[in-house]
């Protein structure tokens, strides 16, 4: 929330016990693991693991102050990233596919997970950018919670790839200032062909209407930084494979006012020479057709870049 023109976080406003409430609650999903739609069914509490390749602890591939988001996360001092390893989606182009597919990165404790948030505060980052933190919500709030009380008071930006669990979700609300998900795909197949899921646009949109109905549109402090909110991000695929129009319109209906980056940086990786579709990079005249697809939509308020 806003607090005389400067960042407050939500959490703040919850007590230490439905704080430890909401922790016990998502741990609890990850026996018979159900975090997200995948629903694997394995006891990660016990150590064993599903898709995301992930059990009981968190695993940090890096953290420090990243310029490189939008700019209402960015603002002076940078947003707070946290890299989550694993991942629960399979992106055949993944830019990141080290730390989501082959898992770099570290096992560390809560508590030092806690040490992290409140190093990124800290350095004077606006915000504690979770990234890719689907299946690692339980360990990531229990940390918010010892870190709240050592003095953690920076906004919670919560970044993940939209294929999300509604049950996961309303355990996060009133702890998530913000929500930046992606929307990959405006349609099932593309989200199985490219992203392992078979269901990737429902369970995208039943995600993005929740997002919505927790935080709303996209606000700014005084200052320009962002507050609490939407914030969805649209990476444009070659050839129009990732749905843009659907994508657009859909968000459109949640508000002309829906807060979207569309965003021209594909470029191949990971196992994208698979399809011969994505061997190559976006052109300039698919990416202008994408963003007149925004505009077209209605959508008013897309990211400068």
């Amino acid at each position: 929330m806003v607090d005389g023109g400067h960042l407050r976080a939500a959490y703040l406003d919850l007590s230490a016990a439905e704080l430890a409430a909401r922790v016990s609650a998502l741990r609890a999903l990850m026996h018979g693991c159900r975090l997200c739609p995948r629903a694997c069914g394995v006891d990660r509490e016990a150590g064993e693991t599903g898709e995301c390749g992930v059990g009981a602890d968190p695993v940090v591939s890096s953290y420090g102050p990243h310029f490189g988001e939008e700019r209402p996360l960015v603002g002076r001092h940078g947003s707070g990233t946290i890299f989550l390893t694993g991942c629960n989606l399979k992106c055949i182009f993944c830019q990141n596919y080290d730390i989501s597919h082959l898992r770099r990165g570290r096992t560390v404790t809560v508590r030092e997970l806690a040490d992290l948030m409140l190093d990124l505060q800290r350095q004077g980052c606006h915000n504690i950018n979770w990234v890719t933190p689907t299946h690692q919500a339980p360990m990531l709030v229990e940390a918010l919670a010892r870190a709240r009380e050592q003095g953690l008071r920076a906004p919670v930006v919560y970044n993940c790839g939209g294929y999300e669990s509604l049950e996961a979700l309303r355990l996060l609300e009133g702890i998530v200032d913000i929500y930046m998900p992606d929307a990959k795909y405006g349609d099932n197949h593309t989200g199985a062909r490219l992203s392992g899921v078979p269901d990737y646009w429902d369970r995208c949109r039943e995600a993005l209407r929740e997002m919505h109905r927790q935080v709303g549109d996209l606000r700014l402090d005084e200052e320009g930084i962002a507050a609490r909110g939407l914030l969805v991000r649209h990476l444009v695929l070659p050839e129009g494979r990732a749905g843009t129009e659907q994508v657009m319109a859909f968000l459109a209906s949640l508000s002309a006012d829906t807060y979207v980056n569309v965003m021209a940086q594909y470029h191949p990786e990971y196992r994208a020479s698979e399809m011969p579709a994505l061997r190559r990079g976006l052109t300039a005249a698919e990416y202008r057709k994408a963003v007149e697809a925004a505009r077209s939509a209605g959508l008013r308020r897309l990211d400068e870049r």
